[in-house]
């Protein structure tokens, strides 16, 4: 038997993740949850579900949180730790609102919360929050009795994250035709979001030139090149670069974008290149479309090479992951000493975000889980 590993204060962790269609039926309400309030012109929406539509109108990020909530049971049982998982979504089935209430007719109380974004940013970690104080203030309309929710820290830099990406890319590699394999560069990808969201990412005392957004993309970019160097024997270059852009063009969003990599790289006379999406959690829809369909298309186009590697999804190393800190959060919560574990320079994300933290452009709204939260 396993040794029993201790939850308490938590009796509960909830997966909070974007959603998606599952139906070409689903998708036109499901972009329109997506963007209500948010002013996107119809045009752009027609645009984006044709994305959806080339994949029968179904996203992969439902069935991918399916296998990585099965992972983490898994996990868990597999290692004594006793805590029911549950999965809410902010713009599809099973919504966050329906699967808190769920919780609380379970009789849960104190609850943690895994959201499918492993960086600070507003869209990323306060918009997350903001979803949870609007489900707490329903929950609290229809008379129910409240849980207690906490968010776990940023895990961008934890190794159950970085390290299968390192072997991705060691695969993406391999995958190459020999003779342009150790020319090939990385060219690590995330999403692109508006420069003055970067510049407030993260707590105020991070706030600047990128923010804490930028600074921890370009931190486990360091951390995984130099893992994929020790592995290789071969030092390569690489970048940060940016996809999805969605916003208006009149905005200034981060750059350069893949597509725009991808031709400044082959002019210079690169062999190869290999992107590394260490933005996301899983190969859902701006993966498939965006660096699978799209960015291949470019490269094909100019007769560069390319390969993908592959996102964590549900690998065990990242459900080993989520257990770590589980059991750490509750361990600080019990008021017990920890040391937190993540790679590379910045070290562990905070527990709790301070007021301030990743600030909405407009239109401020309540949000759980953070030192200003209203449900403390």
């Amino acid at each position: 038997m396993p040794d029993v590993l201790e939850s308490s204060p938590y009796d509960a962790l909830l997966l909070l993740s974007f959603g998606g269609p599952e139906g070409p039926e689903d998708v036109v309400p499901f972009l329109e949850n997506v963007t209500r309030g948010r002013g996107i012109p119809k045009e752009r929406l027609k645009e984006v579900g044709q994305h959806y539509f080339l994949f029968g109108g179904v996203s992969p990020i439902n069935e991918q949180n399916r296998e990585l909530l099965d992972a983490l049971r898994a996990d868990f049982a597999g290692h004594g730790l006793d805590l029911p998982v549950y999965w809410g979504n902010r713009n599809w089935a099973p919504y966050l609102t329906d699967t808190l209430r769920e919780m609380v007719r379970d009789g849960r109380r104190r609850i943690l919360v895994l959201a499918t974004s492993a960086y600070a940013s507003y869209s990323g970690c306060r918009q997350y929050r903001e979803n949870l104080a609007d489900a707490l203030a329903t929950l609290e309309a229809e008379g129910l009795e409240l849980p207690r929710v906490d968010k776990l820290r940023h895990y961008f830099n934890h190794p159950g994250f970085v390290e299968p990406m390192v072997d991705g890319v060691v695969r993406a590699l391999e995958d190459l035709p020999e003779e342009v394999r150790d020319g090939a560069q990385l060219a690590f990808t995330t999403h692109s979001i508006p420069t003055a969201a970067a510049d407030t990412s993260g707590p105020v005392g991070e706030h600047g030139d990128g923010g804490a957004y930028v600074r921890q993309h370009l931190d486990v970019a360091q951390v995984i090149a130099e893992a994929v160097r020790g592995r290789t024997g071969v030092e390569r270059a690489w970048q940060l670069v940016y996809q999805s852009r969605s916003g208006a063009p009149h905005v200034p969003w981060l750059e350069p974008d893949i597509c725009d990599h991808l031709e400044e790289r082959h002019a210079a006379g690169v062999p190869a290149v290999v992107m590394v999406p260490i933005g996301f959690v899983s190969d859902h829809m701006e993966v498939l479309y965006d660096l699978d369909t799209e960015a291949k298309a470019k490269a094909e186009e100019l007769g560069l090479p390319v390969r993908r590697s592959a996102t964590v999804g549900a690998d065990p190393r990242f459900a080993a992951a989520v257990r770590d800190m589980v059991v750490e959060r509750a361990a600080t919560e019990r008021g017990q000493s920890v040391k937190p574990c993540a790679l590379g320079a910045l070290g562990a994300s905070h527990d709790v975000c301070p007021v301030g933290c990743c600030p909405a452009a407009r239109n401020p709204k309540p949000a759980a889980a953070g030192e200003d939260s209203p449900y403390a």
